[in-house]
């Protein structure tokens, strides 16, 4: 009978034991869930002023859905198109893309001045973009004062070089070795202009109550796309820039209001005579294209 009773203290013993370890497994595992939403995978190409885009929500007292209701009543007039035979349309299709496949990113651009016309009808152009519920999220703020593209250049430069040495990894900077790029950025300077592409996060409605923009950075980055395609069309040249962690700063030098978050520096103009770019290659259109 004590044999019997020891090995039911025994018994008892392993299965409190195990309950212990499950429990504890349990709550690691919970832990690790809370750590996994509080600390999310750090990604260093993702720009902290950037993340509150197209998620963006507003407190209930600042949302004006009567507001925004008024502005729906919207006129519908006939839509004329002109419409091309067959064979114009692979023509022009053709020549369109001969036109972009020549777009390159330069980072030699001379300070040859260019017609500030020309600026305005390429923004004109990207302003055409489609929006989310036609909001039209975008500023384009064009710099053309010296002074104050050098304090841009500094600017950049700064966290540029903590970027290269400290935020970006090894791998991201073995990356863009091949193209021999770095924290200087001396186009800041000499381009004629530099365009900062801004989202706006919210809008205002005429009451000051905040408006919504849907997928805001989406329909910017539209419209950014568009603005390159402008550009190649008019003979000049950029470099795609995002400039890693320095967007609050530029906002405030440039005196933007807080619901304007950077998301592109373009400088713009003509390459210099000795400017060179990678050899590189794009992809042929099976590698791009599926066809269901």
């Amino acid at each position: 009978m004590a044999f019997f009773y020891s090995l039911t203290l025994v018994f008892i013993a392993i299965i409190c034991g195990l309950i212990g370890v499950i429990e504890k497994k349990k709550n690691n595992g919970e832990k690790g869930k809370r750590r996994t939403k509080t600390q999310p995978l750090s990604r260093p190409w993702v720009d902290e002023d950037l993340k509150d885009g197209t998620d963006h929500h507003f407190e209930e007292e600042d949302a004006d859905e009567e507001g925004q209701e008024l502005e729906e009543n919207v006129a519908y007039v006939p839509f004329c198109v002109e419409r091309y035979s067959e064979t114009e349309m692979i023509k022009r299709s053709q020549i369109f893309y001969e036109l972009l496949n020549k777009r390159r990113s330069v980072r030699f651009l001379s300070d040859e001045p260019v017609p500030r016309e020309v600026i305005d009808n390429v923004i004109r152009t990207a302003g055409t973009s489609p929006s989310g519920a036609h909001t039209e999220p975008w500023t384009f703020v064009v710099v053309q004062d010296p002074h104050l593209k050098h304090k841009i250049r500094e600017i950049v430069e700064e966290e540029e070089e903590i970027n290269y040495k400290k935020r970006m990894g090894d791998r991201w900077v073995n990356d863009l070795k091949k193209l021999r790029t770095n924290w200087i950025k001396e186009y800041l300077d000499t381009a004629p202009y530099l365009i900062l592409i801004f989202k706006q996060v919210y809008g205002r409605l005429p009451n000051g109550k905040k408006k919504t923009h849907y997928y805001n950075e989406i329909s910017v980055s539209i419209a950014c796309g568009i603005l390159l395609a402008a550009l190649q069309n008019v003979g000049l040249y950029t470099v795609t820039s995002t400039p890693l962690n320095c967007g609050p700063q530029l906002r405030v030098l440039l005196q933007r209001p807080a619901n304007e978050k950077l998301l592109l520096l373009l400088p713009v103009g003509y390459p210099k005579k000795d400017a060179t770019v990678p050899s590189l290659t794009r992809k042929p259109l099976e590698d791009i294209m599926v066809v269901m």
